[in-house]
């Protein structure tokens, strides 16, 4: 109870003073753990237990990753991860083992330490790109593309070191030669075979309990069992974590996996970076200060270097190449599990052990550090865009996201008199829509400053036609904040966009594909053979329905279950209102009307002044 306490009480501290400062969470819980650890203040002690448990955190993470993975999506991203993934590590391993060997590392040890050292933290990039909002952008499809390989290929790193040990020395049992690889192969044979045709009917009989918090406990029984099994045959936990994941992508219950398991994942991953920061041996730091700066400074030299020149070849934008290198150039936590194999077949010998680990374990601090640096190198160089600095003439709506939602409605705008004010972050795009005479300008809408240049204070209405879900909402806090005088008219990408944008009072809100979807339901009923006034009557009556139906699960937005059996009630409820109303129209003979496929124009819609 008391390390617990202690665990939260240093996360409340240091965790928000670092994301005041624009730190990022990740290093307000390296601080966290240096402060409380065996080489600050001592409060905790058994750190290589701790450092065992939250690796639960990156399992988890693995296995969410992977749920919003399916198999064939997975298959399609065959060559970013393979193709990529083997140029990244092969050149990153190299070049990092002929600089080990240049510190008289033996020539095994210097080999597996670089590719040991390719290694990328998995969960502080993604942490880190899913709070930037770039888990989806071109740089972060690539990242996930390549730290996926990097797990893959963790297994037969490990898996070679004991081949590579002296004659002399004692290599792990059951972890080297024929028997372990048939070991390895049998426990991902298991999860593919566990997770492909068993987890789905397990799922659905203890979902039948109508038990929340059995279900609960059933999915961290599935990924916590998962792991061991991949444990026990000397297999990254995380990937089996993913594969299992990946296998349940198309499963109806993911949603509600994914619900539970999350708040585990997010302290478990805080746990995970703490335990880091209590890792760092700051005894070894002061013996060997200059040396230890030097193993570090080059690890993010070398990885970041090669990153940003790899970057264009492997699908990422030039512009984005930096990025790129800051978000994978620090050491990654399976690192430290190859250096622990390393030291067991006496590879590796003191003080480089404990010199290596303490080198990853700092680099992961370098990453949030230099994010801070890009943010504010690339926010001045974009500073200096022409069309970065915005001159209106008090228009009075802005249109934030000009893609093909929000080119419609500047259209319909400007074909009205008004000019609306347009934001957008592709600068091709808006080179595009500037030869179209649209006032469109490069910028992040999210950025308060660019809000207040774009005369947000004195414009009337702000269309959020913004792409990305998490951006969007984003901006409609700031705008509800700092500008609450706006009237919000929102795009909503689905039904758990409406719901969030409805529960920020935002009123005015369209999905972007309801109406046309709608329309298109007509005309197949109309195809089928169907009245076109009983179509369309139908459709009314669905659009009515579903906009009430909406409002019915604003209360349950956070309570999947109960918006999951309402929704599927009033389905039934609206199936059955629609075929009575259907019998009574037909018994009654009512007669309909027909609606032209098409029509001529009158001469006056011809041109006529």
């Amino acid at each position: 109870m008391k390390e617990v306490i202690l665990f939260l009480a240093a996360a409340i501290v240091f965790v928000p003073i670092a994301a005041r400062l624009k730190l990022g969470s990740v290093l307000g819980y390296l601080v966290a753990g240096c402060a409380i650890g065996p080489f600050g203040l001592r409060l905790v002690a058994d750190v290589h237990s701790i450092l065992h448990l939250s690796e639960l955190g990156v399992v988890l993470m693995l296995f969410l990753i992977g749920l919003e993975l399916d198999v064939r999506r997975l298959w399609a991203m065959r060559g970013p991860v393979f193709g990529g993934g083997a140029l990244q590590m092969g050149a990153c391993g190299i070049v990092l083992a002929v600089g080990a060997l240049l510190l008289t590392i033996p020539w095994r040890g210097a080999l597996v330490a670089g590719l040991a050292l390719a290694l990328s933290s998995t969960a502080i990039a993604i942490q880190t790109m899913r709070e930037r909002g770039v888990l989806t952008a071109p740089v972060g499809k690539a990242s996930f593309a390549l730290l996926l390989f990097q797990d893959i290929a963790a297994i037969p790193l490990i898996a070679v070191v004991p081949l590579l040990a002296p004659e002399d020395a004692t290599a792990p049992s059951g972890s080297s030669g024929p028997m372990g690889v048939l070991k390895a192969l049998g426990a991902i044979a298991f999860v593919i075979v566990f997770g492909r045709y068993l987890t789905t009917p397990l799922l659905r009989f203890v979902a039948r309990t109508g038990l929340r918090e059995v279900f609960t406990a059933f999915a961290l029984l599935l990924v916590l069992g998962i792991a061991e099994v991949m444990a026990l045959a000397n297999v990254s936990m995380a990937l089996g974590a993913f594969l299992a994941g990946v296998l349940l992508a198309s499963s109806e219950y993911r949603h509600a996996l994914e619900t539970d398991i999350e708040p585990f994942k997010g302290l478990l991953m805080g746990l995970f970076f703490m335990s880091v920061g209590m890792s760092i041996d700051f005894g070894l730091l002061r013996e060997h200060a200059p040396l230890v700066a030097l193993l570090v400074v080059g690890l993010v030299a070398i990885k970041g270097l090669l990153l940003a020149f790899l970057a264009t070849r492997i699908g990422v934008p030039a512009k984005e190449r930096w990025l790129l290198a800051l978000l994978l150039s620090q050491g990654g936590e399976f690192a430290f599990v190859v250096f622990g194999a390393e030291r067991s077949a006496h590879l590796l010998e003191p003080p480089w052990d404990g010199l290596l680990n303490l080198a990853v374990a700092l680099s992961m601090a370098t990453t949030p550090i230099g994010l801070l640096l890009y943010d504010r190198f690339s926010t001045r160089d974009r500073a200096e865009v022409p069309f970065d600095t915005i001159e209106t003439d008090h228009n009075p709506v802005i249109i934030a996201g000009f893609g093909r939602f929000g080119q419609i409605v500047g259209r319909l705008l400007l074909a009205s008199g008004i000019k609306p004010t347009i934001l957008d972050f592709n600068p091709e795009g808006i080179e595009t829509m500037r030869k179209f005479d649209f006032r469109v300008f490069f910028g992040d809408a999210t950025r308060l400053d660019l809000l207040h240049s774009a005369r947000a204070d004195e414009a009337k209405v702000l269309v959020v036609a913004i792409d990305d879900v998490g951006s969007s909402l984003k901006l409609v806090d700031i705008a509800r904040e700092h500008f609450p005088h706006l009237e919000i008219v929102a795009r909503a990408r689905n039904v758990t966009h409406l719901l969030e944008l409805r529960a920020r009072g935002v009123k005015r809100i369209e999905r972007e594909t309801f109406e046309s979807s709608l329309r298109a339901g007509r005309h197949v009923m109309e195809a089928l053979g169907d009245d076109p006034f009983e179509a369309r009557e139908d459709a009314d009556r669905f659009r009515q329905h579903n906009l009430a139906m909406l409002e019915q699960l604003l209360p349950y937005l956070r309570d999947e279950k109960t918006r999951f059996s309402l929704a599927r009630a009033g389905r039934e409820q609206l199936e059955h209102q629609v075929a009575r109303e259907r019998d009574m129209r037909r018994a009654t003979a009512a007669g309909g009307w027909s609606e032209p496929a098409s029509r001529e124009p009158a001469p006056a819609e011809q041109g006529d002044p």
